[in-house]
């Protein structure tokens, strides 16, 4: 068995912990709660790890002197303390690319589905309301509304792309204008949310983005506007947002990240103007397997001493490990 050793912390699929127990001396836990509890001279020779769905705190990084690299399942890390990993010396990893179809696949859909009512208008088939109370209600029009990208990175560009071909005018809030097709640039979030019908949040996680949508933005969108997350929940005034659904300030809401899950703000199920989903954008078996692979990349260019594939902070060249 080979000397080489790798802390895997979540619940992953098969086919990823076969891959990396072939390739590793696996040590395996669900949490990073169990991770801090493994022995101590286990921690202390760990050299990397690879994380999906947990936090990494300095407090873990402090028990691990010979931590060198944390390769993250998920375009998202700000589950990491990544000034601390910094500060050690320690690389951080992501798995983006490979996931931003279908994020974009499914916040596209979410839009579709809660604009058009396409849940209740499956309930209104199955519990025989159709025959019984005559056609569904008129819903709302997609295709050629005006649709704004709360951050047009590359999940955030798939969408955009993606509504041109419903005919949509684009509109985007960034830091700074991007290249695009003739797509209208706003530097506040609030003037977009003012200017479009529907809002679309696909920001990175972490305190730089915590509540830039705010109920300013929520009531500028309006009545009839729709707000689709498929960032973070952080991202979003959550209060704000739910108060806004309750009094019809905002029109709907296509959530698929909140600020507590899955112990979702219980209020989210007494609204009826929200479509809700599991965190599940990137749940496909093709995507979820491209994603363990392109982690593995990571794990493996660490201990070959190669350039990392995916690296999230600087100076990357830093952090190989020494082949001699």
């Amino acid at each position: 068995m080979t000397t080489q050793e790798l802390l895997v912390i979540g619940t992953y699929p098969y086919w990823d912990m076969t891959a990396m127990n072939a390739e590793y001396t696996m040590h395996h836990v669900e949490s990073d709660v169990a991770a801090a509890a493994l022995p101590t001279a286990l921690l202390e020779r760990v050299e990397a790890i690879a994380v999906k769905f947990h936090t990494l705190p300095e407090s873990l990084m402090a028990a691990m002197p010979s931590l060198r690299v944390i390769a993250n399942y998920g375009v998202g890390f700000d589950n990491i303390d990544i000034p601390a990993a910094t500060a050690r010396g320690i690389a951080v990893t992501n798995t983006p690319d490979v996931l931003s179809d279908e994020v974009a696949d499914l916040a596209v859909g979410m839009l579709i589905a809660q604009a058009r009512r396409l849940v209740e208008a499956e309930a209104w088939v199955t519990e025989g309301r159709w025959s019984r109370d005559g056609a569904f209600p008129l819903q709302m029009r997609v295709w050629g509304k005006r649709a704004g990208i709360v951050g047009l990175g590359r999940i955030g560009r798939e969408i955009a792309d993606r509504l041109v071909a419903f005919k949509m005018d684009i509109s985007y809030y960034a830091r700074t204008p991007k290249e695009t097709p003739g797509w209208r640039h706003y530097d506040s979030v609030d003037a977009l949310a003012a200017d479009v019908d529907f809002l679309i949040v696909a920001l990175a996680g972490g305190p730089e983005t915590q509540g830039l949508v705010g109920e300013a933005a929520l009531h500028a969108l309006g009545p009839e506007g729709i707000v689709v997350n498929i960032s973070r929940g952080s991202t979003i005034d959550e209060a704000a947002m739910i108060e806004a659904l309750r009094t019809k300030a905002l029109g709907g809401a296509a959530l698929d990240v909140f600020e507590n899950e899955p112990n979702i703000d219980p209020r989210f199920l007494t609204l009826e103007n929200v479509l809700l989903q599991p965190h599940q954008a990137s749940a496909t078996r093709d995507t979820r397997a491209a994603m363990g692979a392109l982690q593995r990349e990571n794990v493996a260019a660490y201990f070959a001493g190669t350039s990392l594939k995916t690296p999230v902070n600087p100076p990357a060249e830093a952090f190989g490990r020494s082949t001699t």
